[in-house]
């Protein structure tokens, strides 16, 4: 996502970032990533393009007894900018002793935005830089946060862990299935190192209380469940991220950096600005909405790898974009789970989030959880409401997991293995609206193919 270094000498955009772009596609092997378009019948590769780290292999640092932990963020655009404020007022609340010292983005007005807001909020000076793998080489800093485009998350991932950084990614994990296998061989290969993925819903207490009653066997064998992410717009989703008429690639925008593998292609500041529109660069309210809703879910029930996908898109109200504004996912697991998921952009009452058993079910639509049981076990089983605390703001308390685990060493909430059995549902589920298949996935050889 990013190219030179603002404190250490520039590279112009033009010919140097052309041939960069043109030799890190000739040492991974082929230049492209898996596509929508390049799944044929039958089995499907999930390895078209090999992810080879562009960084020096380190062991990395950890921050000491009484040491503030270091970190840097790749990406300082929308969600970037929430994190940046995020961990400072962390600091500055005594929450957390963290100090952010690196920043890292492809857009001049962003990064200097970004740097004087970080500088404003903490007193000291933040370095920038345009090229993340100058970031990634400084041994001082301890953990990165990767808020780039989906597109990139795979390589920025792979190349901070080689760097012997630990990682909080925002979600997706990655943007395609064999890119998400590749990052969870590299996180697996690294154990010492802490890997997050910014799927918040999963601080929930009410989840963690749904697994233990499903294990306890209260409700008998789970047998579907069911969740949504649904809201509306009048103007058309993600069309709030505005587009700055000073852009202006090769000068103050490095766009086929942003772009890397996905390009060259024409200067288009929709692209750039509301990416998540497109089905080249996201696959939108899948990857986007529903990874937030699907993640928890997929924990509390602990049903194994999704096996089989079928899903269906449509353009219902929002013609203009190119990825869904309607979808329905059902998601078959290897005990026979199946779970039902609703998206939408067009329509934001959603299905209530619930956990059907054989015996009881369980209602998580609030902050608690309800049991109830089924008409022919109510003399066995009482209705019960399981109170679960409030917790605040998910999504800093996932944040603060990923800081408390960089010092204790524990594995993050948001795993690689919860990861990715999200990203074979998002994958799997892409690949079905776009195809118009059902699309299986052997946990034995961690491949997907078309039914």
């Amino acid at each position: 996502m990013t190219e030179k270094n603002t404190n250490q000498g520039s590279t112009k955009p033009g010919g140097s970032r052309r041939t960069f772009l043109a030799q890190s596609a000739a040492l991974a092997g082929i230049a492209g990533v898996a596509g929508i378009g390049m799944m044929g019948a039958g089995e499907v590769s999930n390895t078209s393009r090999t992810l080879v780290p562009t960084v020096r292999s380190s062991k990395g640092s950890r921050p000491k007894a009484g040491e503030s932990i270091r970190m840097a963020i790749i990406g300082t655009g929308g969600m970037g900018g929430g994190h940046l404020h995020a961990f400072i007022a962390f600091a500055n609340s005594g929450k957390a002793d963290v100090k952010l010292v690196a920043l890292c983005d492809v857009c001049d007005s962003r990064l200097s935005g970004a740097k004087k807001a970080a500088e404003e909020k903490q007193g000291f000076d933040v370095d920038t830089y345009t090229d993340y793998r100058e970031l990634l080489k400084r041994d001082d800093i301890h953990a990165v946060l990767i808020a780039s485009p989906e597109h990139w998350h795979a390589q920025h991932i792979i190349d901070a862990l080689e760097a012997g950084k630990d990682v909080y990614t925002e979600k997706p994990m990655t943007l395609r299935l064999d890119q998400a296998m590749q990052v969870r061989k590299a996180v697996l290969a690294r154990p010492d190192q802490i890997f997050q993925v910014g799927t918040q819903m999963i601080m929930l207490p009410k989840y963690n209380k749904a697994r233990e009653v499903i294990k306890s066997g209260l409700i008998g064998k789970p047998v579907w469940s069911q969740t949504s992410y649904c809201r509306n717009s009048t103007t058309g989703e993600w069309n709030y991220y505005g587009i700055d008429p000073d852009w202006k690639p090769g000068v103050n925008l490095d766009w086929d950096a942003w772009l890397g593998d996905l390009g060259p292609r024409e200067w288009d500041p929709k692209v750039y600005a509301r990416w998540r529109r497109y089905k080249d660069f996201s696959t939108g309210i899948i990857g986007d909405l529903l990874v937030h809703v699907m993640t928890p879910l997929i924990f509390a029930l602990d049903s194994g790898w999704p096996t089989r996908v079928v899903a269906t898109g449509a353009h219902v109200v929002d013609h203009d974009m190119e990825n869904h504004d309607q979808v329905n996912l059902t998601i078959q697991f290897e005990n026979g789970h199946t779970m039902v998921i609703a998206g939408s952009t067009a329509n934001e009452v959603g299905l209530e989030t619930m956990i059907r058993g054989h015996k009881a079910n369980i209602y998580l639509n609030s902050r608690h959880c309800q049991i109830r049981p089924e008409r022919l076990f109510v003399d066995d089983i009482d209705e019960e409401r399981i109170e679960c605390e409030d917790i605040g703001n998910d999504q800093d308390q996932l944040r603060l997991n990923w800081l408390e685990c960089i010092r204790t060493r524990e594995p993050a909430k948001s795993n690689i293995d919860l990861a990715s059995k999200v990203l074979v549902a998002v994958d799997l589920a892409t690949r079905s609206m776009w195809e118009g298949h059902a699309f299986n996935f052997d946990p034995s050889t961690m491949r997907a193919s078309r039914s």
